[in-house]
């Protein structure tokens, strides 16, 4: 399995109108394996190709709230240079003053899958390797 090291984001959320938004960006470049063979394979233009396509993102919208607290993330997933709907199941979220700074800390996680074909990474279909992708986004974030 391997993960992306280098993301950014930002989230907006208004409790009291029950609406808010993620904006998740990727370094596709950052791809960590554990094996730097592996790492510069991926990365090539048969898979990646991360000089074509360095970054991947992910924009929505926070939705199904059961009373302030969303349930998922309607949005949009950029991956390969192609943009498909996709939505996020928020497995946990949670608001509450940071014992540190005092200040309204909120901290989530959201996952999903993709079928990487779908974004024309299919290195490996005709070997049998599964194109389904887990999608897993953290997100901690500090009321500003």
């Amino acid at each position: 399995r391997g993960k992306f090291t280098k993301t950014a984001g930002t989230i907006v959320y208004d409790r009291e109108a029950k609406a808010g938004t993620v904006d998740v960006e990727i370094d596709t470049a950052s791809i960590d394996f554990g094996h730097q063979g592996l790492e510069d394979h991926v990365k090539k233009a048969e898979m990646l190709d991360v000089a074509k396509f360095p970054k991947a993102a992910f924009k929505g919208q926070l939705a199904g709230f059961k009373g302030d607290v969303p349930s998922e993330v309607t949005g949009e997933f950029t991956f390969h240079g192609v943009t498909k709907p996709l939505t996020l199941k928020i497995n946990s979220f949670l608001c509450k003053p940071n014992p540190m700074s005092k200040k309204e800390t909120c901290g989530a996680d959201a996952s999903g899958t993709f079928n990487r074909a779908d974004y024309g990474v299919g290195y490996g279909k005709d070997f049998g390797f599964k194109m389904d992708v887990k999608l897993l986004i953290s997100i901690e974030a500090v009321r500003s």
